[in-house]
């Protein structure tokens, strides 16, 4: 017995009934009411005249005339279970008009071995024709009859629709089912995964083959590639952490001695610090580090104050070594032309510097003066003992390795005469009462020589333009300076006989000669060129050094004869005599 749902009790099966039978196997539920829930949207469908088309001699719902006693059943059921009246549900032929022009012939149905329909009868037309087949007709009510339910198992979301309860029992899953429950339980199971294989292969299986038939290989690239990385994120860590530990607390790296025997020429430029020096020397393989050269000068009292300029320096020297080195002036690679310094002090330095032979470079000098660059108002007079005199101007050169004689000449010549040209000596000459800027630049030369800073130049050369003055009848126009008389000699004496000077014949010598020398007697500085510019006008006539640092000036002879007689007496109490 089946039941249908029509009433409260069972009702007979009929076998020749088409709407009753164990229909679950067809895709169409057996009870009544019941609808799957499928999840998707629930969208309303018209009500086809699925049964028109399989009889359409019949109009719908004809077969309740061959029941008259179900007929009447639902007559009187379909109200209360909500069921709309019978017209409801009349066919729209104009839906699916293809449908009706095909009509179906009813057929018996097949039954099998244990009395249930195999659906290969009628109902096996009626499902395959069916154009609805899957609709969701969840704004209808299942109703008990085979032509009003729908196909719930159409779906792509329903589960397969049941088999006739001969066939109903377990089938083996897929092997690719297995497969992916073996990998599941392999990788993600266990929490263990051998690593035999890509990701795309089972790994559950060790030593198995792959989907493709090929052998599974090992994939080390990618853990070799990650080992590497982590190995160079650790080395380079570990290295930085030792290099900034070994440079913030190690004492700095130092070599010892005061090094080999090769020597290099290192040059440190203007407004360098002790930092930059450091750097330099190291660069220069004189020291190890600049760190311990910054070390060893701070250490020194005088370390700060090296000077720039070119350092013969050997390699390898400690960084105490390197700054006692630089704080003496003399190991300097240069050549420091003082104020007041004869050419003739001049040259020898170049040569001792350049490692020259001993009179190189005067001999050089004088063949090869008018070839320096000197000022056309310069070097005309034959007179000249040095046409380069006075033209050498006073400051520090530097020498390096492609310096020459003739380079260091050169370059000397072109600082006087840019310095001569900035301070406009030609014009002042006129201004003062000189013949030429030679002069100019002869008058700084004498006070240079006899003087000791820039009072004393202003108030010498307020003396030497006083006695060149024609109303000068006490030294009758002579400067008598011992200065011009030594340069004449080729000395540097003060205690000499003063006759003898006076006697000497020699256009340089003061004591003989009126005015001024023919030439320079030295290299003035930029103290005697603006003194002697600038006189001091205090009417002085004689000066005097009687302790030899102070020097007096007067303006009488007779203050000059007892200065000159208090001179004296401090020189033989000084000799013993």
């Amino acid at each position: 017995m089946t039941e249908y749902g029509r009433g409260r009790g069972p009702e007979p099966w009929h076998p020749e009934d088409p709407l009753y039978g164990d229909q679950g196997w067809t895709g169409h539920q057996t009870q009544q009411g019941q609808v799957p829930f499928t999840g998707a949207p629930q969208q309303e469908y018209q009500q086809e005249p699925r049964y028109q088309e399989q009889y359409p001699q019949q109009p719908q719902y004809q077969q309740y005339q061959q029941y008259p006693e179900y007929q009447q059943q639902y007559a009187q059921q379909e109200p209360q279970q909500g069921y709309a009246p019978q017209q409801a549900y009349a066919p729209q032929q104009t839906q699916h008009p293809q449908y009706a022009q095909q009509p179906v012939q009813p057929q018996q149905p097949v039954y099998d071995s244990q009395g249930w329909d195999t659906g290969q009868g009628q109902y096996t037309a009626a499902v395959q024709t069916d154009p609805y087949a899957g609709a969701d007709l969840a704004q209808h009510p299942s109703a008990g009859y085979p032509g009003e339910t729908p196909d719930l198992y159409g779906t792509d979301e329903a589960y397969p629709p049941p088999q006739p309860p001969g066939r109903r029992h377990l089938e083996p899953e897929p092997a690719e089912q297995e497969e992916e429950r073996e990998d599941a339980l392999a990788v993600g199971g266990d929490g263990r995964d051998d690593g035999d294989g890509d990701a795309d292969e089972p790994s559950g299986r060790r030593g198995g083959r792959s989907k493709g038939g090929k052998p599974k290989k090992r994939s080390g690239t990618a853990c070799l590639i990650a080992a590497v990385v982590i190995l160079g994120v650790v080395g380079g860590g570990g290295y930085y952490g030792y290099t900034y530990i070994k440079a913030r607390f190690a004492p700095a790296e130092d070599f010892a001695g005061d090094g080999v025997g090769e020597v290099v020429d290192v040059e440190i430029p203007k407004g360098a610090g002790l930092g930059q020096m450091g750097r330099i020397l190291k660069q220069a393989g004189v020291v190890a580090s600049a760190q311990a050269f910054v070390d060893a000068a701070n250490a020194n009292p005088k370390g700060k104050s090296i000077q720039p300029g070119i350092y013969p320096m050997n390699k390898k020297m400690s960084a105490a070594a390197a700054v006692a080195l630089m704080i003496d002036p003399t190991k300097l690679n240069v050549i420091t032309v003082t104020e007041g310094m004869r050419n003739t002090k001049v040259y020898e330095a170049i040569d001792k510097k350049l490692g020259k032979p001993e009179g190189t470079t005067k001999e050089i000098a004088l063949r090869e003066a008018k070839n320096m660059g000197l000022p056309a108002w310069a070097g005309n007079n034959p007179k000249l003992m040095d046409p380069l005199e006075g033209f050498l101007f006073p400051t520090r050169y530097d020498l390096s390795k492609d310096s020459t004689p003739e380079s260091l000449l050169k370059q000397m010549v072109k600082n006087a005469s840019d310095k001569y040209a900035e301070l406009g000596i030609e014009a002042k000459a006129k201004e003062l009462g000189l013949e030429n800027p030679l002069q100019v630049v002869t008058v700084a030369s004498l006070v240079n020589a006899e003087g000791k800073n820039h009072d004393d130049f202003r108030k010498m050369s307020e003396v030497v333009y006083n006695r060149m003055k024609k109303t000068n009848d006490v030294t009758n126009q002579k400067i008598e300076f011992d200065s011009t008389y030594n340069y004449a000699k080729n000395q540097s004496e003060i205690n000499f006989n003063l006759k003898e000077a006076q006697a000497f014949n020699n256009p340089y010598n003061t004591h003989f000669i009126k005015g001024l020398p023919v030439g320079p007697i030295g290299n003035p500085g930029m103290d005697a060129l603006t003194a002697t510019l600038n006189p001091d006008h205090g009417g002085w006539m004689f000066f005097v050094s009687v302790d030899g640092n102070t020097t007096t000036f007067t303006k009488t002879y007779d203050e000059h004869l007892k200065l000159v007689a208090e001179f004296q007496e401090r020189q033989r109490q000084k000799n013993g005599g």
